[in-house]
């Protein structure tokens, strides 16, 4: 019998777009129907479970999927027996300790004996403990900025994104607790069968990851500046070059990262560059 890879994924939110954006970017078609908790993918051996995002943790470690597909703010809350298989990158978000705007901050000593709301009881108790700080923590499981306004705490433990949500409730982020994004997690026993097949998708989807980190680079130089903008564009092994009708000069093509694309752009034409072309991945095989 041939082996399926069951993969939960949140059913609604950023997560669950980004997720399966993701997914059709590594060539998996599937149908999803409205209301389906189910999807079967077409051209792959896997299916789809679509779930609250604070059960999928629990499914893969119980076995009832072999995959997932969360917030790491989530798999460290719910403290499940799972591994992380690899790093997303998308969904970022950061869990912080917020006080009201106008109170002066004592650092994190300063919130000894002091009560703080937050869906994330035991992300925030290690946290705690990691800096010798005992504190009332209250659990609420929303709402957690009106915590301080209506007396209830005197700071909050929350999700982080832009900050406007803090601001318009009179809060100020202090301590930055985890720094979170969306995580591919497993179960601990595998068979080999869905190890191959876990392997394959992790390969896509670094593929995928790859080419959006890079960029494709075509540019003209004279011959006597090769050296020089090999240097500046090594690629992945070398560049590639090619003659022009001009004699004196060539095509080079090469890869470069995206995070140092404008430094190397301007270095480039200081260089003797012209013509350079840049043009987006789709996949990058390494």
């Amino acid at each position: 019998m041939n082996e399926i890879l069951r993969i939960a994924v949140q059913k609604s939110g950023r997560l669950s777009e980004d997720s399966f954006a993701l997914i059709k970017e590594c060539g998996i078609d599937f149908q999803n129907g409205i209301g389906q908790l189910k999807a079967q993918a077409t051209n792959f051996p896997a299916e789809f479970l679509l779930l609250r995002d604070d059960d999928i943790p629990g499914y893969v470690a119980d076995g009832v999927a072999d995959i997932g597909i969360v917030g790491e703010n989530v798999m460290l809350e719910k403290g499940k027996n799972t591994d992380i298989a690899h790093r997303l990158g998308f969904s970022k978000c950061r869990l912080s300790i917020a006080i009201p705007k106008n109170e002066e901050y004592q650092g994190i000593k300063g919130l000894e004996g002091k009560n703080i709301a937050t869906s994330y009881p035991r992300i925030l108790q290690s946290f705690l403990e990691a800096n010798q700080v005992s504190a009332h923590i209250h659990e609420i499981s929303g709402s957690v900025e009106i915590a301080p306004s209506i007396g209830l705490a005197e700071a909050i433990c929350d999700l982080v994104s832009s900050g406007s949500t803090l601001f318009t409730n009179g809060l100020k982020e202090v301590e930055v607790v985890l720094k979170s994004e969306a995580v591919l997690i497993k179960q601990k026993q595998l068979s080999q069968g869905k190890i191959n097949l876990l392997d394959k998708l992790l390969f896509r989807i670094k593929s995928v990851q790859n080419a959006r980190k890079n960029k494709y680079i075509l540019l003209n130089a004279p011959k006597n500046k090769v050296e020089e903008i090999k240097r500046l564009v090594p690629g992945m092994r070398s560049p590639s070059i090619m003659e022009l009708a001009d004699k004196d000069w060539v095509s080079m093509h090469s890869v470069i990262n995206e995070n140092d694309f404008w430094n190397v752009i301007e270095a480039l034409r200081e260089a003797g560059a012209e013509g350079i072309l840049v043009v987006p991945i789709e996949k990058m095989i390494l």
